[in-house]
């Protein structure tokens, strides 16, 4: 019995070599499998389903004298036996390829978009990014024209309050009450206005007379010369023309009665524009501040700081910008009125009020009222006479582009010139004279608001890369000082 014990020992013994080295094997082959997901290497006949374990007949005696020489012979069989060599590690297949079901290929990209060359795929973004801008771009200018007078109201309300609202603003810091202060300013620009329209009117009616009469000899003289100067034109030919001309007046009367039709209907739309226009402006000039606040808060949390900032600053351009036009506007008037008295033009003056009004459509407004004075001064005084007014007109609007405008406007107004003469074409286009004149005040207000917010978002980005550096010196010296150890306390002296 005692030597059977034994015996069953050694070979326990051994079975245990031959697990461990059946587990140092499988191990391998899970090491090479992970190296190479594609190529599995030849499993060994160790690691089918287990058999019954042949256990060799040694001999009773000998195992009882030598048990240990026994177990050392199996391990050292066990070591030596040849283990087969894992197959060459493949390369990692990237995660974009895990999953496709495609064998993977080291010049193949992961996915159909890497394929696209990276100007392109910079470029088909960009555009249907542009495309969707224009789109929106669209829709807001389709808004706007379906309801233009209500447009066109609100946006000529903001330049005359941004025009007034300095005396408001004055009148309130001495102690005016805030009601009073509005409706005062309101009703003196408004009287203002209608003094300016009547002081035209009757300037007109009063000259009518004697300017039909200078029209009539011009006309006449214009006449001669088509007949005697370098033309060569028969009086036949001429009453021809006038006789053709008059045959399409008759026979368009229904267009002519259809447009006069179209002429009232536009008569009531202005009527209605000047209306809303003056009761808009009454209420920006006495809530002004309270409306803001409320379109604040219709914007998204996220934004309002960032529009509660560009806000004033828009609102201060626009200010710079109606009171330095208005200025510019007032000397053109005043030195191309003088020129055209001083050369004896009649309406001199209702001339210089029409040059004044177009002035407000920078560098071309009142180059284009002004050829009403050049066409007055050709038929009443001569070509001689509205050459020189041509002259003039040109003169003055070459120092209003290089003097006054810089010197005036200043830096609150950064436009360039080619881009207020571009944005009044665009404005022209799209919205008739309302257009050309709003045109350069919206383009110096966006460019003025996409500016503050620009530096704002650089100034943020600079405050947190500070912050950052900050706290990337401050774990660093932290990681750099050894760490002090902490002193006993010493104990108290003993008290007798």
């Amino acid at each position: 019995m005692a030597r059977g014990g034994k015996a069953f020992k050694a070979v326990a013994k051994g079975m245990a070599v031959v697990a461990s080295a059946a587990a140092v094997i499988e191990r391998r082959r899970r090491a090479a499998m992970a190296a190479d997901p594609h190529e599995l290497p030849a499993v060994p006949a160790l690691t089918e389903a287990p058999g019954p374990v042949p256990v060799p007949r040694v001999d009773s005696a000998a195992v009882a004298v030598e048990p240990a020489a026994a177990a050392t012979a199996v391990t050292t069989a066990t070591a030596t036996a040849p283990v087969p060599a894992a197959a060459p590690a493949a390369p990692p297949v990237p995660a974009a390829n895990a999953g496709l079901g495609r064998e993977y290929h080291p010049g193949r990209p992961a996915t159909p978009a890497e394929a696209v060359p990276w100007g392109l795929r910079v470029a088909a973004e960009s555009t249907w990014r542009l495309l969707l801008l224009g789109a929106a771009l669209y829709v807001v200018f389709y808004v706007v024209d379906m309801l233009r007078l209500v447009a066109f109201s609100v946006l000529a309300s903001l330049l005359i309050s941004a025009l007034l609202e300095p005396s408001v603003s004055w009148l309130r810091r001495h102690g005016v009450p805030r009601s009073l202060a509005a409706g005062g300013v309101f009703l003196s620009g408004l009287a203002g206005i209608g003094l300016v329209g009547w002081f035209v009117v009757w300037q007109v009616t009063t000259n009518l007379s004697d300017v039909t009469t200078q029209v009539k000899t011009g006309v006449n003289q214009l006449r001669d010369w088509l007949v005697t100067g370098p033309l060569h034109l028969t009086q036949q030919q001429i009453t021809d023309f006038a006789n053709q001309i008059t045959k399409a007046i008759t026979t368009n009367t229904d267009q002519l009665t259809s447009a006069s039709i179209t002429g009232a209907q536009i008569a009531v739309e202005t009527l209605t524009a000047l209306l809303m226009t003056f009761f808009t402006t009454f209420f920006f000039l006495y809530d002004g501040a309270k409306i803001w606040n409320w379109a604040l808060r219709g914007l998204p949390r996220h934004s309002r700081f960032a529009m509660a900032g560009a806000g004033p600053k828009a609102w201060i351009t626009l200010t710079a910008y109606v009171r330095g036009t208005v200025g510019v506007a007032f000397i053109d008037a005043v030195c191309i009125g003088t020129g055209i008295e001083l050369l004896g033009v009649p309406l001199a003056v209702p001339l210089a009020v029409i040059i004044f009004l177009g002035a407000f459509v920078p560098l071309v407004g009142a180059l284009v009222t002004g050829t009403v004075a050049v066409l007055i001064a050709l038929v009443t005084q001569g070509p001689w006479t509205a050459l020189m007014v041509l002259v003039i007109l040109i003169v003055v609007m070459q120092v209003e582009s290089h003097i006054l405008q810089p010197l005036i406007l200043g830096r609150a107004v950064r436009v360039h010139p080619l881009g207020v003469v571009l944005g009044v074409a665009a404005g022209g286009i799209i919205g008739g004279i309302g257009g050309a004149v709003v045109a350069v005040p919206l383009i110096a207000v966006t460019n003025t608001v996409i500016t503050h917010l620009r530096r704002r978002n650089e100034a943020g980005q600079a405050v947190f890369t500070a912050l950052e550096a900050a706290r990337e010196a401050a774990e660093h010296k932290a990681a750099a000082q050894p760490a002090q150890p902490t002193q006993a306390a010493e104990p108290a002296p003993a008290v007798d």
